[in-house]
């Protein structure tokens, strides 16, 4: 069978496919990815591709869609659906690089690093400007319990933080297994936590999740942690929030639009940016890739995915 790889995975992952199948690397986009789409039995794609309903009613022979990473906003899933086409992800791949980053984002924040590095390269000695705050004793509150947040739960133990979590799909037991303390409420947490950090997906009942009232429930001391989607978070409200200083700081590696657009935040000195990093590290991308491949191979071969996105639909 015919395979289309059309962004760049890593080499073990490309080999795997190539085991059984033929395999294409080309990135396509748009009208030609409509054009070529016909003639594979799958597409396997990071989040630089755009599989949309045009291009999924062009498939003519497509059995599987696989994502080399976690989120699947970039893949119209529902009319993969309705052409019974199985859409798989790789969600554990990434789980520690982002994790990791975002640990990172907290002591950039409480540390002032970055602000430290553009002083000393400017020849300026702000030692006494710069004092921040430990991680340790802190309360860190994650939004979404997943395979990332429950990383991010383990790693913040290590520095002896206490960590709550709101997750309206898991239970109290569940959390407490990894470490949460599960909290009722986002409300409660956004009123409790010193760092508050998001691991959900972007869809339309997350949109604009962390807006102007639930900023305005953070501690002026607190720092809000986006490493997951943009459009989750209000920029425009998260702008007034820093500027204001009704809380103490933010960090970034995701936008609204990507790349953003030159953004008022960008002016601010309270809030830390990186160009959706999350998943990008060598380790991280060699997982997420061969992850997917297995999981498209397994589609290939007859057999049934561990990583489903839209099993529930398509057995329903």
């Amino acid at each position: 069978m015919k395979i289309l790889v059309t962004d760049e995975i890593a080499e073990e992952a490309m080999n795997k496919l190539k085991e059984k199948h033929e395999v294409v690397f080309q990135e396509l986009r748009g009208e030609e990815l409509k054009k070529e789409i016909g003639n594979y039995d799958a597409l396997m794609v990071r989040s630089a591709t755009k599989v949309t309903k045009d291009i999924i009613q062009a498939a003519e022979r497509l059995k599987v869609i696989g994502r080399a990473g976690v989120g699947v906003d970039n893949i119209d899933v529902e009319e993969a659906t309705k052409k019974g086409i199985i859409v798989v992800n790789s969600p554990t791949g990434a789980s520690i690089s982002v994790a990791e980053l975002t640990i990172g984002h907290m002591i950039s924040l409480a540390r002032h690093l970055t602000k430290a590095d553009k002083t000393m390269k400017e020849g300026i000695w702000a030692k006494k400007q710069l004092k921040g705050r430990e991680l340790y004793g802190k309360v860190i509150g994650i939004v979404g319990c997943g395979n990332i947040g429950k990383v991010v739960a383990k790693y913040a133990k290590a520095f002896n933080m206490e960590v709550i979590g709101y997750d309206p799909f898991l239970s109290k037991e569940e959390m407490e297994r990894h470490g949460i303390k599960k909290v009722d409420s986002l409300e409660e947490l956004m009123k409790t936590a010193d760092f508050v950090s998001l691991h959900i997906p972007h869809i339309p009942q997350t949109h604009h999740l962390i807006n102007e009232k639930m900023l305005s429930l953070m501690k002026p001391t607190a720092y809000l942690i986006n490493c997951a989607r943009g459009g989750i978070v209000d920029e425009k409200a998260l702008y007034e929030a820093l500027k204001e200083k009704k809380i103490a700081g933010a960090a970034l590696d995701v936008y609204e639009k990507e790349p953003p657009e030159k953004s008022p935040l960008f002016e601010l000195e309270n809030v830390v940016f990186t160009p959706h990093l999350g998943a990008s590290t060598v380790e991280g991308q060699i997982r997420a890739g061969v992850i997917c491949a297995e999981q498209i191979l397994k589609v290939l071969d007859g057999e049934e995915p561990d990583y489903w996105v839209n099993r529930k639909a398509m057995k329903s």
